[in-house]
């Protein structure tokens, strides 16, 4: 961890603080280019905007896929307050980005957590494959 790390992922902090500060959960990300200058900042908004999938690490993800070429996506880093949960995780899968670096793992945020657990959805499946892979079969090759 250089000391730039370390002002990035305060800058990350900041902004979770100043979502905390306008309603919403206290969650706050920037995308660093290969050059070292910050290009988008983010904050979450779930609560202000009433949608759900309003994480910072999300909101960048998509700005980064719709916004940089594959090969300046490569050389980003994003710098956010808190492990990306799975939904965003897979977001920043597909979205090329280089690295993530986090200041709160997973864990040590569900430690300072008193509520706010979500029960998990049950899912059921497999079924109906032969039916399922018609529209994908090929789509990957």
């Amino acid at each position: 961890m250089t000391p730039e790390d370390e002002g990035f992922l305060r800058r990350a902090i900041a902004l979770a603080a100043a979502a905390r500060e306008g309603g919403d959960p206290p969650f706050g990300s920037l995308l660093v280019g290969p050059d070292g200058a910050v290009l988008v900042e983010a904050q979450n908004s779930t609560i202000t905007d009433g949608n759900i999938s309003f994480h910072p690490e999300l909101k960048l993800a998509v700005w980064a896929a719709q916004n940089l070429t594959p090969e300046v996506a490569a050389g980003t880093t994003m710098y956010t307050s808190c492990q990306p949960c799975p939904m965003c995780s897979g977001a920043l899968a597909r979205s090329g980005l280089g690295k993530v670096v986090f200041a709160l793992s997973g864990d040590q945020l569900n430690g300072l957590k008193t509520t706010g657990g979500f029960p998990d959805v049950p899912l059921e499946g497999p079924a109906l494959y032969d039916e399922a892979r018609v529209p994908v079969d090929g789509y990957y090759a």
